[in-house]
C-alpha cells in the first residue's frame, strides 16, 4: 500500500507515522485512552479505500476519526499541529526565496539586502550575514512570535526592528568610556592595559566601540567623549612636558641625561605646592619647578618655553589621535567583516583645557575629512549645547560651538543635542556629566528610569528593543472616524507592548557570558556586579522598551484631509495622537516598573515597506499612499513648502513627547559654509524652540581632483575646472603649494 507525498512521489504506508501524529494530539489533550482505537480505525479506512491516498487526505481522515470518537480537544490539538506544519513548510519556501534574492539580486534592487543599511549585501561576508539573517527571521516568526504578532508584522500593521536578532541581543548602549578605560579591559583576545597617552585613549575608544558592536545589533555611542579623552590629553601633556624639560636641561646645562633632574624638580614642586602638572598653567608650580633645577639660568623663562612647546606637542598629538579615531571608525569592521560599527560620539561641554583641546581637534579632524577629502560617515558627531557652557558668546566653550557650526556647515556634522530643552534639563545636574542628555547617532535617547530613579543618567544604558506601528494604515481603515482610529491604535499598542515584553523575556534568559564585552567588562549599568554565569534580567531593566510610529503626516491627511504643516488645528490633532501614545507608555512604565518609551522611528527602508504594502491593499490615495515612502515619524513632509523656522516650530512639541528618541532635520539650499552666522542662527532657533536633537542638511559636493568640498556649480571654486576636465600642470603645482594634501588625491592627469 502506497501513500502520495506532497511533492507527488509515492512511499510505502507506515502505520507508525500515523500513530506518532495521533499520539502527540491525544497526549496534548490528555485523552490517550483511545489512542490505538483511533489509529486502527484510520488504518481500516485507508485499506478499504483500495487506492493511493495523499498526505492531506489522511490528515483529514485523522481529524474526522478523532471527532467521531468525541476526542474534541485532541482534534483541536491535531488541527493546530497541521497548521504549524503548514506554516513551517511555507516558511521554508519563503526562506529559499529570500536566500535566492540575497545571492542573485543587487542590493539596490533588493529589500532583503537593504534590511540593514550598514551592511553591504553585495560582498561575500555581507551576503553571508544576510542569509543568516533570513534564516533567523524565518525561525523567529514561526517559533517565537505569538500568531497575532507574527501576522501583524508580516502584514505590515507593525514592524519589529532588527527581527533577525530577536532571540539574541539588545539594541544599543552609551559606553562610559572613562569607566571602561580605567584599569584597562579585555576584548576576549587579550587584556589591554589602561592607556597612557591621548593616542592610546583614542585607539582604545575605537576598539571599545568595535567590541561592543559584536555584542549588540544597534548603534554604539560614547556620551562623554570629551571628558573621557581629556584624561589622555592630560597624560600626554605630562609626558611631553617632561620630555621638553629634559631636553632643555640637557641643552642649557650641557649634560647627556637630564631626566633625573626633571623628575626631581617636578616631584619637589608638586609636593611643595600640592598641585599636579596640568595643561592649564599654574604660576606657583612652574616657579617652583624652575627653582628646583640647580644651575639653570633664567629658569622661569626656560619653563615658560618648555610649557609652550609641550602644549604644541600635545595639541599635535591630540589632532593625530582624533584623526586616527575618525579614520579607524570608517575602516575597522565588526560582524565577520561585513560592516563598520554604527558609532556616535557626544561632546561639547567639558570646559577643562584638556577637554577643550579634544573638542577642537575632533572638530578639525572631522573638517579635514578622510584621506581623499571625503566627508566621513562614522562616527556621527553630536555637539551638546548648554547655556552657561557653550551657547552664549560669554560662555567658556562658545568658541567651540561656533567652530562646530563652521564644520557642520561644510561637512553636515556635527548634529546638535540641546540640554536646555525642559525634558532634558530636568535630569541635568551641574558637575555631573552623566546627567547630560546624549543620543545615539540615529536618535535613540535614554534618560528617565522608573526601574531605578536614582540612576536617571545617560551613561551605560540603552534601548533593549523597539517596534513601530503603521499609523497611516490605521487612519485609512478608519475612513475618517476618529473614534475608530483610536480604538484600533489602542489594540495595536496592547499588541506591541506584549510583544516587547515577550522579547524581553527572551533577552532576560541570557547570561553574562552571552555578552562577554557588554556585560563581562561592565559596560552595561550594574553589570560589573554580576558573575559570568549570572542572569542579566535585573540589570536589563535599566534599558528601554520602545514603541515607535511612522507617517504622522499621512495619518492626519487620511483622517482629517490635511497634515500638521498645513493647518494649526490639524497640528493639535497630531499632538493629541502622539500624546495618547506617550500616555500609554507612561502607564505601562508605572504599572510594570519598566522603562516603556515612545520613539519617533528612524524610517530608513521601513517607510518604503509600509507604503508599498498599503498601496497594494488600498490603492493610491492622494497625500497618503501616492509617494514611495511615508514621512519620517512626526516630520512635516519634505516636499511641502515651508520655511526652516516654521518647520522647527511645528516639530518641536513632538520632541517632548517622544522620550525614546527624536530628531528634526532642516534642509537648506546654497553654500552654508559661506554664511556660518545664518547656519548658527538656525541651530540657536532649534535651541530656543525646544528641539531635543537637530540636524541641518545642505548640498555637499566634492571635486575629486583638487579636493574642494562645498557647493560646486558649473566650475569648481578652487581650481576653476569643469566636470571631466583635467588641470594643467602649472595650476596643479600652484594648488599643491597652497594645499599640500593634494598629493594624496587621485584622478589628476
Amino acid at each position: 500500500m502506497m501513500i502520495k507525498k506532497r511533492d507527488g512521489h509515492e512511499v510505502p504506508y507506515d502505520r507508525e507515522k500515523i500513530k506518532a501524529a495521533v499520539e502527540k494530539a491525544v497526549k496534548a489533550a490528555g485523552e490517550v485512552a483511545l489512542l490505538y482505537t483511533v489509529v486502527d480505525d484510520i488504518e481500516r479506512e485507508i485499506v478499504s479505500a483500495d487506492r493511493v491516498m495523499g498526505v492531506e487526505e489522511i490528515q483529514d481522515l485523522t481529524e474526522r476519526q478523532l471527532m467521531k470518537h468525541s476526542l474534541y480537544a485532541s482534534a483541536k490539538a491535531f488541527c493546530l499541529y497541521r497548521e504549524k506544519r503548514a506554516q513551517a513548510r511555507e516558511a521554508g519556501h519563503e526562506l529559499m526565496k529570500r536566500v535566492d534574492e540575497v545571492l542573485h539580486v543587487s542590493a539596490k534592487d533588493s529589500n532583503e539586502k537593504r534590511e540593514n543599511a550598514n551592511i553591504d549585501g553585495n560582498t561575500a561576508m555581507g551576503a553571508m550575514l544576510q542569509i543568516g539573517s533570513s534564516c533567523s527571521r524565518a525561525y523567529n516568526e514561526l517559533y517565537l512570535l505569538r500568531p497575532e504578532q507574527a501576522k501583524a508584522h508580516r502584514d505590515g500593521d507593525i514592524h519589529i526592528h532588527d527581527f533577525d536578532f530577536y532571540a539574541l541581543t539588545m539594541t544599543c548602549c552609551q559606553i562610559d568610556i572613562l569607566k571602561l578605560l580605567h584599569g584597562g579591559f579585555s576584548t576576549g583576545h587579550g587584556f589591554l592595559r589602561e592607556p597612557q597617552s591621548i593616542q592610546s585613549y583614542a585607539a582604545l575608544a575605537a576598539i571599545a566601540i568595535q567590541a561592543n558592536q559584536n555584542d549588540q545589533h544597534g548603534g554604539q555611542s560614547i556620551p562623554n567623549f570629551d571628558y573621557g579623552m581629556a584624561e589622555g590629553v592630560a597624560k600626554s601633556f605630562v609626558k611631553n612636558f617632561r620630555q621638553k624639560l629634559t631636553e632643555a636641561i640637557e641643552e642649557h646645562l650641557d649634560i647627556l641625561d637630564g631626566s633625573a633632574l626633571t623628575d626631581q624638580a617636578i616631584s619637589v614642586a608638586e609636593e611643595e605646592t600640592g598641585k599636579s602638572l596640568r595643561l592649564e598653567p599654574d604660576a606657583k608650580l612652574d616657579i617652583m619647578i624652575a627653582a628646583s633645577i640647580p644651575g639653570l639660568s633664567n629658569a622661569e623663562e626656560v619653563i615658560r618655553r618648555v610649557r609652550h612647546r609641550a602644549w604644541k606637542a600635545t595639541d599635535r598629538d591630540t589632532y593625530q589621535a582624533m584623526e586616527g579615531f575618525v579614520h579607524n571608525l570608517n575602516t575597522m569592521h565588526s560582524r565577520a567583516g561585513a560592516q563598520v560599527p554604527f558609532s556616535a560620539v557626544n561632546y561639547g561641554t567639558d570646559t577643562s583645557p584638556e577637554g577643550r583641546m579634544v573638542i577642537r581637534n575632533v572638530l578639525l579632524a572631522l573638517n579635514a575629512g578622510l584621506g581623499h577629502g571625503e566627508t566621513c560617515i562614522f562616527p556621527i558627531h553630536i555637539f551638546k549645547v548648554k547655556e552657561g557652557v557653550n551657547y552664549n558668546p560669554e560662555d567658556p566653550n562658545y568658541d567651540l560651538f561656533h567652530l562646530s557650526c563652521e564644520v557642520s556647515a561644510k561637512r553636515l556634522f556635527p548634529n546638535y543635542v540641546f540640554i536646555d530643552s525642559p525634558y532634558n534639563l530636568q535630569y541635568y545636574k551641574p558637575g555631573h556629566p552623566e546627567t547630560e542628555v546624549a543620543t545615539m547617532g540615529c536618535r535613540t535617547r535614554v534618560m528617565g528610569n522608573v526601574y531605578d530613579p536614582e540612576k536617571e543618567i545617560a551613561y551605560s544604558r540603552g534601548n533593549l528593543s523597539f517596534t513601530t506601528i503603521n499609523l497611516p494604515r490605521l487612519a485609512i481603515k478608519s475612513h475618517g472616524d476618529e473614534a475608530v482610529f483610536y480604538d484600533q491604535l489602542d489594540e495595536l499598542l496592547d499588541l506591541v507592548s506584549q510583544q516587547l515584553l515577550d522579547r524581553f523575556e527572551i533577552q532576560a534568559e541570557k547570561k553574562v557570558y552571552n555578552f562577554p564585552f557588554l556585560m563581562g567588562q561592565g559596560v552595561w549599568l550594574d553589570s560589573e556586579k554580576l558573575d559570568s554565569n549570572d542572569s542579566i534580567r535585573e540589570v536589563l531593566k535599566h534599558g528601554t522598551l520602545s514603541i515607535g510610529f511612522i507617517g504622522l503626516a499621512e495619518t492626519l491627511t487620511a483622517l482629517y484631509g490635511k497634515h500638521h504643516g498645513e493647518d494649526p488645528d490639524t497640528q493639535q490633532k497630531g499632538l493629541a495622537i502622539i500624546r495618547h501614545m506617550r500616555e500609554f507608555c507612561d502607564r505601562k512604565s508605572q504599572d510594570l516598573k519598566m522603562n516603556f518609551s515612545l520613539l519617533a522611528t528612524p524610517a530608513e527602508g521601513l517607510a518604503g515597506r509600509f507604503v508599498k504594502l498599503d498601496r497594494e491593499r488600498y490603492g493610491s490615495i492622494p497625500g497618503v499612499t501616492d509617494r514611495e515612502y511615508y514621512t519620517n515619524s512626526f516630520h512635516v513632509p519634505v516636499w511641502y513648502p515651508i520655511t526652516a523656522a516654521e518647520k522647527i516650530q511645528i516639530e518641536a512639541p513632538y520632541h517632548a513627547l517622544c522620550n525614546a528618541g527624536h530628531i528634526s532635520y532642516v534642509e537648506l539650499d546654497g553654500d552654508t559654509a559661506a554664511n556660518v552666522e545664518a547656519f548658527e542662527s538656525i541651530v540657536r532657533w532649534m535651541h530656543d524652540c525646544g528641539i531635543g536633537y537637530g540636524s541641518i542638511n545642505h548640498p555637499v559636493d566634492r571635486d575629486p581632483v583638487c579636493g574642494y568640498v562645498g557647493v560646486i556649480g558649473d566650475t569648481c571654486p578652487r581650481c576653476g575646472r569643469h566636470e571631466g576636465e583635467a588641470i594643467d600642470e602649472d595650476k596643479l603645482r600652484e594648488l599643491r603649494k597652497k594645499y599640500p594634501y593634494l598629493d594624496t588625491l587621485r584622478g589628476v592627469t
